[in-house]
């Protein structure tokens, strides 16, 4: 039996369900999720290993209009990855068409690489919509595939890779079968905390915050992981709101995120999170290579 792999860039604007739609293909939380645009900033590898396949999915950042170094950084890399891959899924909103998608679709125009798009959150939309959406998406540009899929609700993503797949070459195992993403541990970790501080503060701190996981270990006597994290930020406020009144906060986003890293490492863990100020990072070079955005 033949064996296919390769790589599959995901791509698509801010907010329009990538990451969710990632996890949902390997079954496993791979890249955070939050309802604020330009949760991922790094390309993230996440590898669905089948008998007769291995598909690399490249989560990109999501293509937008970049305010700091930063974002320019983000948009550098999504746009990198078109270039070395061998299928591109594009994932739009099937209930919302806007400028930025209208934007991704002309860059798209430029690839010789086969493009996909999959319209997600098809559960929002009546069968109807569906398909005149699809039909319209069609006639604007030369998909090898249009397919409506629901990621959250995990609607056509089987259909979906059964295609992916059609479109790989031959090819052998990148990855050891039970790899689910390429990012060391370390890495994981500081974004299931980054998840956290997203999900409970508003305005513009989740954009502001860099975690560095700086020390994890292994207290087999206890039988627990001991990790310790900073959380940095960009102004003194900022700090502030995420320390919360008497540490409640920092408190809460500790509690999320330890839950979430015991069920990556399968063990107990004992979380430790400092807070510090590191002026204006996202528009510093040496800030960036720092926290990995180079």
């Amino acid at each position: 039996m033949e064996h296919r792999s390769g790589f599959v860039a995901v791509v698509g604007r801010p907010n329009v369900g990538k990451s969710t739609l990632l996890n949902s293909l390997v079954k496993q939380k791979v890249a955070i999720v939050s309802d604020k645009p330009q949760t991922t900033r790094n390309t993230i590898q996440a590898v669905l290993t089948l008998p007769e396949a291995q598909v690399i999915f490249i989560d990109t950042p999501g293509i937008h209009q970049p305010l700091h170094k930063l974002g320019e950084y983000m948009v550098k890399a999504a746009k990198a990855a078109l270039d070395e891959v061998d299928l591109i899924c594009f994932v739009a909103d099937i209930t919302r068409w806007t400028k930025l998608d209208e934007e991704i679709l002309e860059l798209l125009q430029n690839v010789q690489t086969p493009v996909f798009l999959a319209a997600n959150k098809s559960d929002l939309a009546a069968k109807e919509a569906q398909e005149e959406f699809c039909a319209r998406m069609r006639s604007r540009f030369p998909f090898a595939e249009v397919m409506a899929v629901s990621a959250q609700e995990g609607t056509g993503l089987d259909e979906l890779v059964k295609a992916i797949i059609g479109y790989l070459p031959e090819g052998p195992r990148y990855y050891p079968d039970d790899w689910i993403t390429d990012h060391p541990e370390r890495f994981v970790m500081a974004e299931l905390i980054r998840e956290q501080i997203l999900h409970h503060t508003e305005e513009e701190i989740p954009h502001s915050v860099a975690v560095d996981v700086e020390q994890v270990e292994a207290k087999p006597e206890k039988d627990m992981v001991v990790v310790r994290a900073t959380i940095y930020v960009e102004r003194d406020s900022q700090k502030g709101i995420i320390i919360g009144k008497n540490g409640a906060m920092l408190k809460k986003i500790g509690t999320g995120a330890r839950m979430q890293i015991e069920a990556l490492l399968g063990s107990k863990v004992y979380l430790e999170l400092w807070v510090k100020v590191k002026k204006d990072w996202r528009n510093k070079e040496g800030s960036l290579a720092e926290f990995g955005y180079t």
